[in-house]
């Protein structure tokens, strides 16, 4: 994935020497101030003047920010083209300029042009996107399984390896000073957070309760309906730790601005450690515990 990110630096420069405004602002944007929250920056959140992507925090969303960046710029180009395609044939064309119009209908070899062109146009986008939708539709071997079922209108979370079992309500104003939050976390802050290990394949599992809810979180480029009924899956694999923020992105009803996503992304050993203070079982199954209890046993000795 590392070539995507250094293709994303590219399309940036590309687009600043194209004059792509836009895609300037979008890149340099992302650019946000961090906040640290019991240890842990604040990657993934809504800020002040943000008109941007969430900065990438997996390798799908390396790969969707990079393709969001060259169909822009693929876009501009098109877009600047056929403005001044029409500005030219306004002042060549008009009747006071042009005032014995040409009676021909049709130019083959420019209908065949305009024809071709875009096709080799879509087949060059979709080099990108076909395989990208199959990287995010196609499941690794899971490391960690999540089982996320939505209600109205709170999120609820199962670790089936585990036995761990919770729900994830919104904090209210009054609530946060004392989750170690700030007013700015309003309507973003829950008082149970998904825990996740980093660098690790996570399958989620998504579903609903009672109506169509949908689970997503910008910085990771995921986004999956939570249909009920249905059992769907998607997958991530954080790059660094850190909180990260998403909302309900399916309208679900009156409380639908008000069931927030957090997740926090921690080390193998602090993601062992909160399993253990959730009462989980299996711990042997978690990713990461074979090395956490043999330097726990060579600390002891």
């Amino acid at each position: 994935m590392h070539l995507f990110k250094d293709l994303t630096r590219l399309s940036a420069k590309m687009a600043t020497g194209l004059g792509g405004v836009a895609l300037s602002l979008a890149v340099s944007g992302q650019a946000m101030a961090q906040t640290v929250i019991d240890g842990l920056p604040v990657r993934g959140a809504p800020h002040p003047e943000g008109i941007a992507l969430q900065p990438a925090s997996t390798s799908l969303a390396d790969e969707a920010h990079w393709i969001d960046h060259m169909v822009l710029i693929i876009i501009g180009i098109i877009t600047a083209f056929v403005c001044a395609l029409l500005l030219w044939v306004i002042l060549r064309y008009n009747r006071r300029v042009n005032q014995t119009p040409a009676r021909f209908t049709h130019n083959s070899p420019l209908e065949v042009a305009w024809t071709i062109l875009p096709i080799f146009i879509l087949i060059f986008i979709g080099s990108f996107t076909v395989p990208a939708l199959f990287r995010q539709q196609i499941m690794p071997q899971a490391d960690v399984t999540i089982k996320i079922t939505g209600y109205q209108w709170y999120w609820g979370y199962e670790y089936p390896d585990h036995g761990v079992e919770f729900s994830s309500y919104l904090l209210q104003p009054d609530e946060l000073e004392a989750h170690g939050y700030d007013q700015s976390f309003n309507l973003l802050a829950v008082d149970e957070p998904m825990v996740v290990p980093v660098g690790r394949n996570v399958v989620i599992q998504v579903t609903g309760a009672d109506v169509i809810h949908s689970w997503t979180i910008p910085a990771f480029s995921v986004k999956q309906d939570a249909v009920p009924g249905r059992l769907a899956q998607a997958w991530f694999n954080v790059e660094e730790p850190g909180i990260y923020f998403g909302q309900c992105s399916e309208l679900c009803g009156q409380g639908h601005a008000y069931m927030p996503i957090e997740i926090r992304a921690v080390s193998e050993e602090d993601y062992i450690a909160w399993l253990q203070s959730h009462g989980a079982t299996n711990l042997a199954a978690a990713p990461g515990y074979t090395e956490a209890a043999t330097q726990l046993a060579s600390a002891s000795n």
